[in-house]
């Protein structure tokens, strides 16, 4: 088990799965074994779980890339890449 993954318990869906960090307090869960329902986690100062729907998480996913590659951030840019891979293709 990769030490970097992450888990959350939803109230209704069970065990999620950290797909990725969005922004600071947002973060990017799907179900753990199916990865159709994704929640857009806010984190400040309560946990608040959004679902949305997998276009827009991928959508998410690919700016997030987007401001990686601009950061010059190519090691996590890398990390990132291959995340989204796995998840949407």
């Amino acid at each position: 088990m990769d030490s970097n993954e992450t888990y959350l318990n939803h109230p209704t869906f069970g065990l999620l799965y950290k797909v990725c960090l969005i922004e600071e307090y947002q973060e990017l869960f799907t179900t753990l074994y199916a990865q159709r329902l994704f929640f857009l986690v806010k984190s400040n100062p309560t946990i608040a779980f959004n679902a949305i729907g997998r276009s827009d998480a991928r959508l998410l996913v690919e700016n997030r890339m987007r401001q990686l590659r601009r950061a010059g951030a190519s090691e996590e840019y890398k990390e990132l890449q291959k995340v989204y891979q796995r998840t949407f293709h």
